[in-house]
């Protein structure tokens, strides 16, 4: 992480118009650190990059644009990882086009974990979400971070079923970290800078410009293992999370529905171009050659075949209610939700309207 000293540099150099990532990386390599940029001679400057960028470089820091940035990262859990920090992710760093720096909030650890990205439509449908938050919370409990975008929809479900389990959940989103967007997921991003973590490689202040939501996508994928698409319409955002995310050599799964919904047309078109079809977090977990153990101290820790045996020998076949399996099962409620949700997402349990749940095989 970035410490005040060398933070203004790599600050001061994003302030200035018109340099990219690309001329940012070309300085940096010519150059090394930011610092040294600044002092390079006019003509040094001007061998690797425009004259323009050249001339506002010389013209030296521009403290004033300066001083909300370093405020807003004196305060605690906000941090500033560049490409020079150990902190950096490290899937990020293989991607063709990664950020010089993140602006983040909350936890730096999950930078580094394995990650599975969820998208889908803004527009999504009760099912969809219930789908994206029951993947995200059985991904997270098998050791995956969920990333996926806070918006409305799909990405919302996806991060609070990543908050759940042990893994946790990242947003990167297509604001300044100083801006909620959209603002009716404000208690959603106050969950995630608490228990998760927000990340944006836009300054603070930047609104919510269309533009900047595809340039956000490749870092969404760039984090992830591999991308689940729920729904998409034909013209989802979340096709190009998926493209580039097959671009940058990471894998893509879909999750069929209704040749019917206009949300599952999108979905259809990634199956029939080479994506994995899923019906279950464990055909995702199958697929990465992911078997990483969730911790035995967690209360929705995986359970055991015999366990589940046993548990769905109690449940029967005829429809019970969470309250009745405590009963009969002796087990928390909490504790019987966790074996719930493990035993829908293989296939074994189906969830009834009214809150029930019945054995299927």
């Amino acid at each position: 992480m970035a410490d005040p000293s060398e933070a203004r540099y790599w600050l001061a150099l994003s302030f200035i118009p018109g340099l990219g990532g690309e001329t940012f990386r070309r300085l940096l390599s010519a150059f090394g650190p930011p610092e040294n940029i600044f002092s390079a001679s006019h003509a040094q400057l001007s061998a690797v990059c425009e004259a323009k960028i050249t001339r506002a470089i010389a013209a030296g820091i521009d403290e004033a644009a300066l001083a909300p940035a370093l405020e807003w990262l004196a305060a605690p859990g906000n941090h500033l990882i560049t490409l020079a920090d150990a902190e950096y992710p490290q899937a990020l760093l293989q991607t063709e086009d990664p950020p010089p720096f993140l602006y983040v909030k909350g936890r730096l650890d999950l930078l580094q974990q394995p990650a599975l990205a969820i998208v889908g439509s803004r527009r999504a449908t009760p099912q969809g979400e219930k789908d994206a938050e029951a993947f995200g919370k059985a991904l997270s409990d098998a050791g995956f971070t969920v990333v996926s975008g806070m918006a409305m929809g799909i990405d919302a479900a996806a991060h609070r079923g990543g908050l759940k389990g042990v893994g946790s959940s990242i947003a990167v989103v297509g604001t300044g970290l100083d801006i909620v967007y959209p603002a009716c997921n404000r208690e959603l991003a106050h969950q995630l800078a608490q228990q998760g973590a927000i990340i944006s490689e836009f300054a603070l202040g930047t609104p919510s410009l269309a533009q900047n939501f595809p340039r956000r996508n490749r870092i969404i994928s760039g984090l992830a293992r591999g991308v689940l698409v729920v729904e998409a319409a034909l013209r989802s955002g979340s096709l190009i999370t998926a493209r580039l995310a097959g671009e940058q050599g990471r894998e893509v799964f879909a999750i069929p529905g209704s040749i019917h919904s206009p949300q599952a047309k999108g979905c259809h078109r990634l199956l029939k171009q080479g994506a994995k079809l899923v019906e279950s977090a464990q055909d995702i977990l199958e697929e990465l050659g992911f078997s990483a153990p969730v911790s035995a101290s967690s209360p929705d820790a995986v359970s055991s075949p015999k366990t589940h045996l046993e548990f769905i020998r109690q449940l029967g076949h005829s429809p019970c209610a969470i309250d009745a399996l405590v009963t009969r099962t002796g087990l928390t409620a909490e504790r019987v939700c966790a074996i719930l949700l493990e035993l829908e997402m293989s296939g074994r349990v189906a969830s009834l309207p009214g809150g029930l749940y019945q054995a299927i095989n």
